[in-house]
């Protein structure tokens, strides 16, 4: 798998500069919605990855969240979020990150979660203790509620935010802290290497989780993502140390 984590990161490496020439930058709004908004340069940095694996890996396809290119029966699909966080990124705040997974025969083998403004680059590949700029890393080993910082997702639409707000009101009572960063690939990237302890969320796409849940399993920690029959192509997923017992 080395030559498809490497392939995985140059892209990411790639689209990150682009991102962060673009950041603080006027941007052209592709679409606006209530709670979410759509980039012309979400278009260009999944073109930019999509070239980069299609040009090495030509019999692949990719599943993005701009759009599919190829059989998306092959072996072989890159599961990609060119730009995770694209609201933060408008509005000029620095957390953000590009996501991508290689599913082989539908199994997660390689996952790689790059935040081009701390340069961070979390690396990952089947069966091997994941890397966070080079070195290893492990979930945290915080059992106790009482001590945990968890992140709780809203997502993009009424529903989900409704589906949400019930589990937020739960767990702002029991943890030592909430957090609603706007990037579902950092909150796992962060549950991976034991920033945070846990990462829920009733409504999410497969591109925005797909290379952090293998990051977490590799590190250490457990996910259980659910299809939502209610909500088409979309799961839910509670993604923890394995050790912190949410209760719920």
């Amino acid at each position: 798998m080395k030559h498809y984590l490497d392939a995985a990161e140059k892209a990411a490496r790639s689209a990150g500069e682009l991102l962060r020439q673009n950041f603080h930058q006027p941007l052209r709004v592709n679409s606006a919605h209530a709670h979410d908004i759509k980039l012309e340069i979400d278009v260009q940095a999944q073109k930019l990855i999509t070239k980069l694996l299609l040009e090495e890996f030509p019999g692949h396809a990719l599943y993005g969240e701009e759009g599919i290119v190829g059989d998306q029966s092959s072996e072989h699909q890159w599961v990609v979020d060119p730009l995770d966080g694209t609201v933060n990124y408008f509005y000029g705040i620095p957390h953000f990150c590009i996501s991508i997974a290689l599913r082989v025969r539908s199994e997660i083998m390689v996952g790689i979660i790059y935040d081009p403004i701390r340069e961070e680059m979390w690396t990952g590949q089947k069966g091997e203790t994941p890397k966070l700029n080079g070195h290893h890393f492990h979930v945290s080993d915080r059992a106790d509620l009482a001590e945990a910082v968890i992140s709780v997702g809203l997502a993009k639409t009424g529903a989900t935010i409704d589906a949400n707000l019930p589990l937020l009101r739960q767990m702002i009572h029991r943890v030592r802290k909430c957090r609603v960063l706007g990037s579902a690939a950092l909150d796992l990237a962060y549950v991976a290497c034991g920033r945070f302890d846990a990462y829920i969320e009733q409504g999410i796409s497969l591109w925005d989780i797909a290379a952090g849940w293998l990051l977490v399993e590799n590190a250490g920690g457990t996910v259980d993502l659910r299809p939502r029959e209610d909500m088409k192509d979309k799961y839910s997923i509670i993604a923890s140390n394995g050790v912190i017992d949410l209760k719920m």
